[in-house]
């Protein structure tokens, strides 16, 4: 009788132990005749017939009707070099990240492009636009259309819009965004469209945002109907994306290609480059040139017109569903062809499944992505050291293919491990592991004689954690045990539910599992200080220029600017697979010599190896007094040769400031030996002309100077002996406040202090929240000691205006009031002056900066009217004015002498909002500093995803701080696209909630005596703040009041208890929706708009840096006219967004539009009117960024802004609806009344409006006088506005009148 199995088998021509499955393809020899489905095109606006199928021999597909002669259509590899010589062509190498390898060839087939800036995939966007910016051509000889969408879900339904137009189309995206193209992504695959997605697999935001790389994004859209394609390395995602574009035209299935984010999306790689010529010859060919037609065919077309997207009743829904399994049994085979394809032009071979180890394996890992690369490592060397283990790489995760799996798993395997690199909570393993277990399961039901495999899932590397060939290992060492552990992490200590593998013995510690003759190198930079710029770089011209391979990588802590970042480079003789950071570094560069006290520095060094240190301190006896205990004993140990080098010396000397990348690069080049150092020299200029000619020729010859003047500041040191024996005495780096303050949070103890110190990768499970929830005020332990120079006080200058406080983006300099009393235990250097002003009799003044938290912005400096501060090194002072500060703290805070709702008095209450992670200069901090000194001890924060979110909310740095009562900031992000809907339900939510509270007060209070027995005093402050509930500076004030005596009489009544239970609610909390300009302009205009139109009580703040500041620079719908940004590379040639124009139409809402640095008195007005007004409020903020390239660096921003309001490029005013119209009294107030200045002077001072100026004077010239002419007719109309008169087109409330109608129009 004939089994199940050999029914299978004469079936499907499968062997035994392979599975087919009703729409999964099946093994087939490569002289088979198989027929291969594509879709056919409608017919005109009839129903469309069933698929035609093509013949193919194991080659890509010719149509049965066409008459094109047999040519053969797989190229031989030899067809790359143009003549077919018989001989290989030496294949074009270069240096280059994921991100570039996979835009190049989406550009090269491509016909449009629609792009929305998501890290890490914005980069791809970027390039393809300023490609077609430049006029590339791709092989189409076309030069792509790229346009930038308000969001991702507008990239996704022009996307669908440009496929059913028949153009072939693509788009680039991750995590949020990919989620946002989710229903388009059904729509596009519901048609059998071609397209290919190219998506940098990311983290999704759940209890956090991270930016870093897994794959939850990707599995979240695996039931879509999309192809998934992934690739495992930088080659790969060259290679692959060609495959996906391919594999599409031939499948009439659309492609997610998609690999590791940040991982292999920013790697920098050694790889070869597909020759353009090559793709074009293989997409003329037959097969593609039909598809392609067959594409454009099905287009939505007048002359040959069809109807899509119908709704369709339970009578054909499910039928019409089932109608495309053809296409998705066998879109495997045209992946395969299509990997045929390029391994012909390439010489480099794939396979959906590939099995990589021991023939004879007993135990397997099965894994997607880049951890394959380390898994591969970890199995070489296992297997050279007698064991038998192998990986099996998937690269294709849709289609499922169960046979080809299958059969590229050893027999001999008894054991398997399935890594998952994401997280489905609750399910019962993740995706990858889960269509494992099915296969198995599957296969092993068909054939009882099957031997059972034992099958184990995990997890790892999620947001990025770092996964290393000895992980790798302790999964193989777990399948060792009699019963390996299920459901388990690797990477990470998990202490709480136990589920993570122990540290492997097979692959030791110190173990290197790199080839021979690698080199690695490490350099410890500071963000923004051009330590990453000029390692890639460096990177790039070692693999242009030697016959090795190189690849780099870049890590970085949560700070915008002045964060520390760590390049990690590699090159050798042979391959580099190596995607984890590295271990072991034979040469180290310390570009800031803080981090010798801060971080662990040198855990990664070689004993030998080169270590460089950029300092003041360029003896031994000056470093030896410099450096902690622990250092010097490192470096005794490791006994490095050890150099030393004043490099910010030599970067001021040629006029470069702080940034001594230059400096130290030509170090580097001149100790590694890599290249003769003549030659080194003329290729690292040749690459500052090339990254810096943007910049203009100044700087260009300012880091030129830099690099000849290097190699002069450099000494090489012996460690002394001494350094083992600890018997230096050690001046400790950090203050004690860093000490002192650690003890208010256990968080502050277990995980910020590890995670500042950047060993947060230690930290075991039991330490986080599970929620994510960071308490209050944790960057006061920082003391990052960031800033060159910082502001000393000059007393007898000062007038005591605070205008320096006021300007400050780090709340890092401020005033103190001390009565005489309380100075008699101040420093010897506590000098003060008497205050001046009313209420300010018998106090003592003085103004005081934290020299470890200054980031050496200089804005203070250059805002101070009157001299009163200078800048001096920080060394000099460090010591003197950090005593100082921690004096000025512990003074009371004398918030009631002066009103706060002005620009003196507003600077004496404590800013909640402090030591942020922004950069030096930020142009958004000081707005919601000052938002926390007018509302602080009542303010809900609703913010938008972005920069704001990220210098505001990056774990376990919280800037938000409480005052002595413990009230503050109540600080929240949801997501990018929803900052303005998720307000408003804070707001609502708050106000019922408040409303709740009211109805117990008035319940408690209507009671009778007798049955409600409370105080009098209980009773009193409860009638006082049920009359003026919505008053907040009077119910809160009684709020306090009431505290005590509900804790005393909580037990009197039930009703009273419950309103104990509601006490929080007492207080009137001021909710503020706050963003940038990305989110306010474009992603979140649609919320925005809507909130706008409630009218409900909440306000809105826009910091608008006029460009998406968070992703490196975008254009958004804010950037202005003539601008050159990402995404705009040849300038912006619309206009600006009127946001508060729009605004202002709807006739109820406060509008301001305000520059703090440019009308001190301006902006507290506008944002104590806005708070006060009982509606909908918007503030509009201009932000100076660095990103806006100021002349002369962020600390011109406050002439900057002044001159941008006086020649009317922002304008100032007010429109509030609260004001009573008549002759004198206009709800709209103009408050930059007179413009003066030429406007071409403005941009003349930013580098964002005269790159264009450069690279093309009569376009810039064009646009200039354009966006002179819009200035000059907006401000005529916000004079007549002021002026009260009717304006056509702009939209004014209109009073109603007695009858309830409206007024008449004059």
């Amino acid at each position: 009788m004939e089994t199940q199995t050999q029914r299978l088998s004469r079936a499907t021509g499968l062997v035994k132990g392979q599975v087919a499955r009703p729409g999964l393809a099946v093994p087939f020899s490569r002289a088979t005749t198989k027929r291969v489905v594509a879709a056919a095109p409608p017919d005109g606006a009839s129903t469309a017939p069933a698929p035609a199928e093509f013949i193919s021999t194991g080659a890509p597909s010719v149509p049965v009707s066409s008459a094109a002669p047999s040519t053969g259509n797989i190229l031989p590899f030899s067809a790359t070099s143009g003549a077919n010589t018989g001989k290989k062509p030496t294949p074009k190498k270069a240096p280059m990240d994921g991100n570039e390898a996979t835009a190049q060839i989406a550009y090269a087939v491509s016909d449009v492009s629609f792009i929305y800036p998501i890290t890490p995939a914005t980069v791809m966007g970027e390039l393809v636009d300023q490609w077609a910016a430049e006029g590339r051509v791709n092989v189409f000889g076309n030069v792509m259309s790229v346009t930038e969408m308000e969001s991702e879900t507008g990239a996704a339904g022009a996307l669908h819009g440009a496929l059913a137009a028949g153009s072939l189309a693509t788009t680039f995206t991750c995590s949020q965004g990919l989620l946002l193209m989710v229903p388009n992504m059904y729509k596009i695959a519901g048609e059998l469209t071609p397209c290919v997605l190219h998506v940098t697999a990311r983290a999704l935001a759940k209890h956090a945002l991270s930016i870093f790389g897994d794959h939850q994004d990707v599995m979240a859209v695996r039931q879509t109907g999309w192809a998934m394609l992934c690739s495992h390395s930088v080659q790969e995602a060259h290679d692959l994306a060609l495959v996906a574009h391919l594999a599409t035209l031939r499948a009439s299935v659309p492609f997610v290609h998609f690999f590791d984010g940040f991982r292999t999306s920013h790697e920098i790689s050694t790889i070869e480059l597909i020759d353009p010529e090559a793709i074009k010859r293989v997409i003329s060919k037959p097969v593609y040139a039909k598809a392609i037609q067959h594409h454009r065919t099905r287009s939505l077309n007048p002359t040959h017109p069809h109807q899509r997207g119908t709704a369709q009743g339970p009578d054909v829904y499910f039928q019409c569903a089932e109608a495309a399994n053809p296409y998705y049994d066998r879109a495997y085979e045209h992946v395969e062809a299509a990997m045929e394809e390029v391994s012909a032009i390439t010489g480099r071979t794939y396979k959906p499944y590939e099995y990589v180890g021991a023939p004879d394996a007993d135990r397997a890992i099965i894994l997607m992505g880049s951890g394959s690369q380390a898994v591969e490592e970890a199995v070489e060397y296992l297997n050279a050291n007698g064991q038998k283990v192998g990986v099996l790489k998937v690269r294709l995760f849709r289609p499922w293919n169960a046979a080809t799996l299958l059969a590229e798993l050893p027999a001999s395997v008894r054991k398997i491990a399935v890594l998952d690199r994401t997280k489905e909570s609750g399910a019962n393993g993740e995706p990858l592991y889960q269509q494992v277990m099915s296969t198995l399961h599957e296969a092993e039901m068909a054939d009882p004689q099957m031997p059972r495999r034992y099958v184990v899932g995990g997890r790892y590397g999620l947001a990025s954690k770092e996964f290393l060939p000895s992980h790798a290992a302790a999964v193989y060492e777990n399948l060792n045990a009699a019963r390996p552990m299920r459901d388990f992490v690797v990477g990470i200590v998990d202490d709480v539910t136990q589920r993570s593998l122990p540290a492997s013995s097979l692959l030791p510690p110190g173990v290197s599992t790199l080839p021979v003759g690698t080199f690695e190198c490490l350099f410890w930079g500071m963000g923004s200080d051009g330590t990453v710029g000029a390692n890639k770089e460096a990177i790039k011209i070692i693999a242009s220029n030697t016959p090795l391979h190189a690849q780099a990588y870049f890590s970085y802590d949560a700070h915008k600017s002045g964060g520390v970042t760590v390049s990690h480079l590699r090159f050798g003789p042979s391959k580099l697979r190596a995607p984890y950071l590295v271990q072991q570094a034979d040469y180290v560069a310390i570009n800031h010599q803080s981090y010798m006290a801060k971080y662990d520095t040198l855990a990664n060094v070689k004993p030998g190896g080169v270590v460089v240190i950029n300092t003041t301190f360029t003896n031994v006896d000056s470093l030896s007094k410099y450096l902690p205990e622990k250092i010097k004993k490192q470096l005794a140990a490791l006994k490095p040769q050890l150099y030393l080098i004043d490099a910010l010396a030599v970067a001021k000397s040629s006029g470069l400031g702080k940034h001594v990348n230059m400096v130290m690069q030509t170090v580097f080049f001149n100790l590694s030996g890599v290249l003769p150092m003549e030659k080194a020299v003329a290729l690292l200029k040749k690459s500052i002309t090339k990254a810096y000619e943007r910049k203009g020729p100044e700087v260009v010859a300012k880091n030129h100077l830099a690099v000849d003047a290097a190699i002069s500041g450099l000494v090489k040191v012996d460690v002394p002996a001494s350094w083992a024996e600890g018997a230096t005495a050690v001046v400790h780096p950090n203050p004690p406040a860093k000490v002192n303050a650690g003890s208010r949070w256990e968080f502050m103890e277990k995980v910020a202090r590890p995670m500042l110190a950047l060993e947060g990768d230690k930290l075991p499970v039991s330490v986080f929240s599970p929620e994510g929830f960071v308490p209050p005020g944790t960057t006061i332990i920082e003391k990052r000691a960031i800033a060159a120079q910082v502001p000393v006080w000059k007393a007898e200058n000062c007038t005591q205006c605070n205008i320096c406080a006021f300007v400050c983006p780090h709340a890092a300099i401020r005033p103190a009031l001390a009565a005489p009393g309380e100075l008699s235990g101040a420093p010897d250097s506590f000098r003060s002056i008497n205050a001046k002003g009313p209420g300010m009799a018998g106090l003592q003044y003085r103004i005081q900066v934290s020299p470890y938290d200054c980031t050496g912005c200089d804005l203070c400096t250059h805002a101070c009217p009157d001299n009163a501060l200078q800048a001096q090194p920080i060394d000099a002072v460090l010591a003197v004015e950090n005593t100082n500060w921690e004096y000025a703290m512990k003074l009371p805070v004398r918030s009631d002498v002066m009103d706060r709702a002005t620009v003196k008095g507003s600077q004496l209450q404590q800013p909640l909002m402090e030591f942020s992670g922004a950069c030096e200069g930020c142009g958004e901090t000081p707005y919601v500093k000052l938002l926390t000194q007018l509302f602080g001890d009542r303010l809900i924060i609703a913010n938008a995803t972005g920069c704001s979110s990220i210098w505001g909310g990056s774990a376990p740095s919280n800037p938000y701080t409480t005052n002595a009562d413990g009230f503050g900031p109540a600080w929240a992000n949801s997501l990018f696209e929803d900052n303005a809907q998720f307000g408003l339900g804070i707001a609502t939510g708050t106000l019922q909630r408040r409303k709740a509270t009211l109805r117990l007060a008035r319940e408690v209070l209507a009671a009778e005596p007798a049955t409600m027995p409370i105080s009098a005093a209980l009773r009193d402050a409860l009638t006082r703040w049920a009359d003026h509930f919505a008053e907040a500076e009077v119910a809160n004030v009684v709020a306090k009041e009431l505290q005590p005596l509900l804790v005393a009489e909580k037990d009197a009544h039930p009703t009273v208890t419950e309103l104990f239970e509601h006490r929080d609610m007492l207080h009137k909390a001021s909710t503020w929706i706050v963003g940038g300009d990305g989110w306010a302009y474009d992603i979140g205009f649609g919320g925005l708009d809507h909130v706008l139109a409630s009218g409900e009580n909440i306000n809105i703040m826009v910091l608008d840096t006029e460009v998406y500041s968070n992703t490196g620079g975008q254009r958004s719908k804010a950037t202005p006219i003539s601008a050159v940004a990402k995404f705009a590379a040849g300038g912006k040639e619309r206009p600006k967004k009127d946001l508060g124009a729009i605004a202002m139409s709807y006739g109820d809402v406060y509008v301001a539009s305000v520059s703090l640095h440019a009308n001190y008195g301006q902006v507290v007005k506008a944002m104590a009117e806005a708070e006060r007004y009982p509606g909908v409020s918007l503030v509009l903020c201009y932000s100076p960024c660095m990103l806006h390239g100021i002349s002369g660096g962020m600390c011109n921003a406050i002439d900057e802004s002044k001159m941008a309001v006086e020649t009317g490029y922002w304008p100032l005013y007010r429109y509030n609806p609260a004001i009573v119209e008549d002759e004198k009294h206009h709800r709209f107030q103009l408050d930059s009344k007179k413009l003066k200045g030429d406007i071409e002077g403005f941009l003349s001072h930013e580098n964002r409006f005269q790159q264009l100026s450069r690279k093309s004077a009569d376009t810039a010239a064009k646009l200039h006088h354009d966006l002179d002419d819009s200035v000059h007719a907006r401000h005529d109309r916000l004079k007549h506005l002021a002026a009260g008169e009717y304006i056509p087109g702009v939209t004014h409330h209109v009073e109603p009148t007695a009858e309830g109608g409206p007024a008449p129009q004059a």
